[in-house]
């Protein structure tokens, strides 16, 4: 009964672990696909960016 037991819990605990390494993988997935879009996005911006930041320097006569 107790050899049960135990088995038991250790088959419990191991899913655990594997559940929990599965997450942060999808985690580091989702955060490397952010990353990617926001460095397109930006790359794609990049000239309306810069106009907007010398429109600001211009009306504050920097």
């Amino acid at each position: 009964m107790l050899v049960q037991f135990v088995s038991m819990v250790n088959g419990y605990l191991a899913a655990v672990k594997r559940e929990e390494g599965q997450g942060m993988a999808e985690y580091a997935l989702i955060i490397a696909l952010v990353a990617i879009v926001l460095a397109a996005s930006l790359t794609s911006l990049q000239g309306g960016i810069t106009n907007v930041f010398n429109s600001i320097v211009t009306a504050f006569g920097v």
